[in-house]
């Protein structure tokens, strides 16, 4: 059984509010949590659901049934940011956000998951994803809620997500924005590319450097399409340095040079802004 803690907002608001109008939580979950009695004060009381509740109570929920799936797989990780509710780590390039097999156990999740474990934890995953050789911040949800309300936050755009990378060529423009919707490839089974019927997509951007070959950007996200920055850049014709899917010069070392350096937003929990680079 997962479980977090929480400090009552303002004056009046019942457990029943809270979870099904305030956090919209998932109807299985918050079925769960009434069955097992879950919702208790601090001394592990059982709160009444529908009693109005005074700012400053402070609550324990507990989530049955919320655990993952993942094969826990011990290696270093550098955590940025983690309270009861989610954690913000860095993920190497080179490396799938999660698996798409049971058996599998080389993804970042199974690294995250085997230090959850290793806290007591049961659950986590992922609220975004990043491309296989995309290093950079990731966020990651502890308990189910979390999970469901900070997927709201990615569709609503309320976490602003930014990406630093190196292009092809001189890019004139010093700033703009990309508006262009992207679909899949039918050609190629993995790309992606910018089409009409394609889902809508913007990426707004403002260059930080120019080289003698390459302009170095930093783009941020208003949607999270698959692929997003690496498909906008090359319809410009300034790929992803390094990206030869989508026809990037080559690297050295054969990885594309895109970061996903900072995640922003307010805390659903706390109400806090949190800046996480």
């Amino acid at each position: 059984m997962t479980s977090f803690h929480y400090e009552i907002k303002e004056d009046g608001i019942t457990i029943e509010q809270l979870l099904r109008e305030d956090w919209k939580a998932g109807r299985k979950t918050v079925h769960l949590m009434r069955m097992a009695k879950s919702v208790t004060d601090e001394k592990g009381t059982p709160i009444d659901w529908n009693i109005s509740l005074s700012a400053g109570t402070k609550i324990q929920f507990a989530v049955p049934e919320a655990h993952s799936n993942y094969l826990p797989n011990e290696q270093p990780l550098k955590i940025l940011f983690e309270d009861e509710h989610i954690l913000a780590a860095w993920k190497p390039a080179d490396m799938a956000t999660h698996p798409t097999k049971e058996t599998e156990d080389d993804t970042f999740m199974n690294i995250v998951f085997a230090y959850i474990e290793n806290q007591g934890g049961q659950y986590a995953e992922h609220i975004h994803r990043l491309d296989k050789g995309t290093a950079g911040v990731l966020l990651i949800a502890k308990h189910p809620i979390a999970k469901t309300m900070f997927d709201r936050m990615i569709e609503q755009n309320e976490i602003t997500r930014v990406y630093k990378a190196e292009v092809d060529g001189n890019l004139r423009r010093p700033r703009g924005t990309i508006n262009r919707p992207i679909g899949k490839d039918r050609h190629h089974p993995t790309r992606r590319r910018v089409s009409p019927t394609g889902q809508h997509a913007i990426t707004h951007f403002k260059v930080i450097e120019r080289k003698e070959d390459s302009t170095i950007i930093e783009a941020r996200l208003e949607t999270g399409r698959t692929h997003q920055i690496r498909v906008h850049f090359a319809h410009l014709g300034h790929p992803v340095t390094g990206d030869t899917t989508y026809e990037g010069s080559e690297t050295e070392d054969g990885k594309f040079l895109l970061t996903a350096t900072a995640l922003t937003f307010v805390h659903p929990f706390t109400q806090q802004k949190i800046s996480i680079e």
